[in-house]
């Protein structure tokens, strides 16, 4: 196992009816999400509204974290920008909160090239003494970091240690397990392609459903590694309609909305992500009842 952890959970961030960060009650959740299994908390990403964060927040955000949990977890910092002298200041500021590693995005919107990719990826690297995790998550960025760039990424910076890979591609998964050196750890991005990322040797997930269901990932997790692929194969299947109503609309609306139902204070998503539709909370209800009794 990656000492950063296997079953690793986006975490949402909480806002104030203001509109204002919440960090007592991001405290409070990533408190509740230890306790519930997670290895590690992945903050200020995707599902965190990063983009939305202005340095201030992020900097409270990582500190209330970090003493939250309190050694029992990893914090993994979402820094990643598409300029990297941005990128390196948050990073710097995250290591000085406690972040155990930084996680830096595939420069969104700039549509980078590979060589481009290779000396963004490594400044930062140069410029931090925490391990980094490239997050490829091409959907959202509009351009997908190749395995041979990754793998050339590693050998050049040792402290690149490894990727969220979320390209949907399980070709391009079994690519990088294939190619990639010891100690360098795959967590899917993708929450449907967890179990199938493991049955390609994968290591984890960075989760937005693990706010939820973290413990049958941890069982799903640990049937498919003693060879029980019947056992997982069916919580994977379980898992299928709530993975796939969370992600119906641009996360984090609905798993924020379900965080909400749980009991948690998290407010709404920040514009420009909107409330969850009416249709949709009649279709995930049923689907997180069973974790109601649980929060």
């Amino acid at each position: 196992m990656s000492r950063l952890g296997t079953i690793l959970t986006a975490m949402i961030t909480p806002f104030d009816t203001s509109g204002n960060l919440d960090s007592k009650e991001a405290a409070r959740i990533a408190n509740w999400l230890v306790e519930r299994g997670n290895d590690g908390l992945v903050i200020a990403g995707s599902t965190g509204e990063g983009l939305t964060l202005d340095a201030n927040e992020r900097r409270a955000l990582f500190g209330a974290v970090k003493a939250a949990i309190a050694g029992r977890a990893t914090m993994i910092a979402n820094v990643g920008t598409n300029d990297v002298r941005s990128t390196i200041r948050a990073g710097k500021e995250a290591q000085e909160a406690g972040a155990d590693a930084l996680l830096v995005v595939v420069p969104p919107y700039a549509k980078p090239t590979q060589g481009g990719m290779l000396e963004f990826f490594g400044a930062v690297a140069d410029a931090t003494a925490l391990p980094v995790v490239v997050y490829n998550v091409p959907g959202r960025t509009a351009a997908n970091m190749l395995p041979a760039t990754l793998i050339e990424l590693n050998r050049r910076h040792s402290n690149i240690v490894g990727v969220k890979e979320s390209s949907g591609d399980l070709k391009q998964i079994a690519t990088i397990v294939r190619d990639r050196p010891a100690n360098f750890t795959v967590w899917s991005g993708d929450d449907h392609l967890f179990l199938p990322s493991l049955a390609v040797g994968a290591d984890g997930v960075v989760g937005v459903s693990s706010h939820l269901c973290s413990r049958e990932y941890r069982t799903m997790a640990e049937a498919f590694a003693r060879g029980d692929v019947t056992q997982a194969a069916s919580i994977h299947n379980g898992l299928l309609d709530l993975t796939d109503a969370l992600f119906t609309v641009s996360s984090p609306i609905a798993v924020k909305w379900a965080m909400g139902e749980l009991g948690f204070k998290v407010g709404r998503c920040r514009p420009p992500l909107d409330e969850l539709p009416p249709a949709l909370v009649q279709r995930l209800r049923p689907l997180i009842a069973s974790y109601l009794t649980t929060a």
